[in-house]
C-alpha cells in the first residue's frame, strides 16, 4: 500500500514537538520535523502558559510538516487541567494560568468544607490534587468573577490550540477526564456539582471521543501557513492517554509507567473505581481510548532531576541526564530517602536546596555532593513506584507481572533498573516517542488504516523494538520502602 502520512503535536511542561508519522500497512517511522521550547512566563503575580506563542509555533510546525510530506491529517496532545476562556465572539481573555502557580494551594480545603472528600471523590472520580481544573474555576470565582461573567466557553489546552487553527469548540474527553469536572467515566459535564459549588456550566461545550473526525484548517490558517487544507482529528488528547493508547500488548498483567515530568503510573479498566479504599489512596480514574479507565497515581516523576539539572545549570555545571545517572551510580546507596511526592518539590525553583531542607528537617544528613542528591532522587522515585505497585495491586485485587514504561523517562537505564529491583518486576521499555506513537495511531484508526487499538498496538510492537531490565531485588529496597512509608503524614 502507498505511505500514509499523518502529523502529531506533542506539548509537554518544557517543550513541544511536531512529529511526522509515515505508516507503510505495517510499521510507523517518525520523523521530528519541527522542536521548541514551552517557557511560562511570570506576570503580574501568576504563572502563565505563552500560549500565543504556541500558536505561533504550532503554525511553523503545520508549513514545516507539510514540506517534508503532506500529510491527511493532524491532531494535538498536551499537558492535563490547565484551559483557557473564550469570549462569546470567540477571543481569548486571558493567558492560561500554568497548574504550577500557587494561587490554588488552599482550594481542596474550600471545596471540601462544602462537599467532603469522600463525596467528591465519589461523584466524579478524580484525584484531589489542588492543581484540577475544578480547583481552579473554585479560585477564579472568588479572585475574578467579572472574567467568569464575561466568558462563554472554557477549552482545554489541546482543544483550544485546535480551536486557534480550526475554528472548531469542543472538548475531547480523555483530556476532560483530568478536570474533575465530568462524572466518573461517562461522555457528561458534572453539572450537578458545578451548580452546588456556584460554578458556570455554560463554560462547558460539547463533548467528543478520540477519533472524532471535527473538520480541518481555517482559511486563515491555510493562508499563514502557505499550506493546503487538512482534517483535525481529535487524539487521546491528554499526553498520558495518547502514551497508554501506545503502550505494546502485555503479556500477562503488566502495569503502565508514562514517564516524563510526571510519572503516570496505573492499569487499564473498562469501568472506574470508586471505592472508599481508592478514594484513600487518592488514585484518579481518567479515560482513555475507546472510553477506557486509567486507574492511576500521579508521581512527581522526572521533575526533580529537570529542576535540579536546572539549578546546576545556574551554577556554571551543565550537566547532561548521562551525567546525572554517572554521578548517582558512584555515589553511597541508601543513604536518604525522600517523598518525591511532598508539596515542597511542586513549585519551580532551587530543587537541590530544597531536597537538602527536607532531608534536615526529616533527620538526614543533607547531600554534600551533586552524586549524593541525584542518588537520593532516583532511589526514592524507585521506592514511590515500588510503594504505587502495592497499592494498586491491593485496591484491583490483581497481581501484575511486568512494567511497562513509556515516554522520555524510559531512555534512563539507571532509574529502569532500579524501578526494576525495588518492584521485583521486570521492566519493558519503550517506546520512547509514545504519546506522539499514540496520537498518530488514533488518527491511522479514524482514517480507516488500522482496524481498531489493539491492531494498534501490534503496529507499535513491529514498529519499536523494546528494551527489559530483569529485576534484581535487594533487602535495602524493602527498607528503603519501609523509610518512604514513614515520611507519610
Amino acid at each position: 500500500m502507498a505511505t500514509r502520512n499523518v502529523l502529531a503535536f506533542d506539548f509537554g511542561a518544557s517543550s513541544g514537538r511536531a512529529i511526522l508519522g509515515r505508516f507503510d500497512g505495517d510499521k510507523i517511522t517518525l520523523q521530528e520535523t519541527h522542536r521548541f521550547a514551552n517557557e511560562p512566563v511570570q506576570a503580574q503575580g501568576r504563572l502563565q502558559w505563552d500560549v500565543l506563542r504556541l500558536l505561533h509555533e504550532t503554525r511553523q510546525g503545520l508549513a514545516k510538516s507539510y514540506a517534508a510530506a503532506p500529510y491527511a491529517s493532524f491532531s494535538i496532545d498536551t499537558w492535563g487541567v490547565d484551559y483557557g476562556l473564550l469570549d462569546a465572539r470567540g477571543r481569548l481573555l486571558e493567558n492560561p494560568v500554568h497548574y504550577r502557580d500557587g494561587r490554588t494551594s488552599h482550594a481542596i480545603e474550600e471545596v471540601c468544607a462544602r462537599i467532603p472528600r469522600q463525596a467528591l471523590y465519589a461523584r466524579t472520580g478524580t484525584q484531589l490534587i489542588h492543581f484540577n481544573t475544578l480547583f481552579q474555576l473554585h479560585v477564579a470565582q472568588q479572585e475574578q468573577p467579572q472574567l467568569l461573567a464575561l466568558a462563554d466557553r472554557l477549552l482545554f489546552m489541546p482543544d483550544l490550540l485546535a480551536y486557534f487553527l480550526t475554528g472548531e469548540k469542543y472538548s475531547e474527553f480523555s483530556i476532560a477526564s483530568t478536570s474533575q469536572l465530568l462524572s466518573p467515566g461517562a461522555l457528561q459535564w458534572n453539572t450537578g456539582l458545578l451548580a452546588q459549588l456556584g460554578l458556570p456550566s455554560r463554560l462547558l461545550g460539547p463533548l467528543v471521543d478520540a477519533g472524532a473526525r471535527s473538520g480541518g484548517l481555517t482559511d486563515e490558517t491555510c493562508e499563514l501557513c502557505g499550506i493546503p487544507p487538512a482534517e483535525y482529528i481529535a487524539c487521546c488528547a491528554h499526553d498520558t492517554a495518547s502514551a497508554v493508547a501506545a503502550v505494546p500488548q502485555p503479556q500477562g498483567r503488566a502495569l503502565y509507567i508514562s514517564s516524563g515530568t510526571w510519572s503516570l503510573m496505573g492499569v487499564e479498566r473498562r469501568t472506574p473505581l470508586l471505592t472508599a479504599p481508592a478514594a484513600q489512596a487518592n488514585v484518579t480514574n481518567e479515560g482513555g481510548y475507546g472510553r477506557s479507565i486509567r486507574l492511576l497515581k500521579n508521581i512527581a516523576g522526572l521533575w526533580l532531576l529537570q529542576e535540579c539539572r536546572r539549578q546546576w545549570r545556574k551554577e556554571g555545571q551543565d550537566l547532561s541526564f548521562a551525567d546525572m545517572a554517572k554521578a548517582a551510580l558512584a555515589a553511597p546507596a541508601f543513604a536518604r530517602i525522600i517523598d518525591p511526592d511532598d508539596p515542597c518539590f511542586m513549585a519551580p525553583g532551587n530543587m537541590p536546596a530544597r531536597i537538602a531542607d527536607y532531608c534536615s528537617r526529616h533527620g538526614m544528613t543533607p547531600p554534600q555532593t551533586i552524586g549524593e542528591t541525584l542518588r537520593c532522587v532516583y532511589e526514592s522515585l524507585a521506592a514511590r513506584y515500588a510503594a504505587t505497585l502495592d497499592t494498586l495491586q491491593a485496591l484491583t485485587g490483581a497481581r501484575y507481572t511486568a512494567i511497562h514504561i513509556v515516554g522520555g523517562g524510559c531512555q534512563d537505564r539507571v532509574l529502569s533498573q532500579w524501578t526494576a529491583d525495588a518492584c521485583g518486576l521486570p521492566v519493558i521499555c519503550g517506546p520512547v516517542e509514545a504519546t506522539a506513537t499514540g496520537n498518530l495511531m488514533v488518527q491511522l484508526i479514524a482514517l480507516g488504516e488500522l482496524e481498531d487499538l489493539s491492531q494498534g498496538r501490534e503496529m507499535v510492537a513491529r514498529s519499536f523494538a523494546p528494551v527489559t531490565y530483569a529485576p534484581h531485588p535487594a533487602p535495602q529496597w524493602d527498607e528503603a520502602l519501609a523509610r518512604l512509608a514513614a515520611l507519610q503524614p
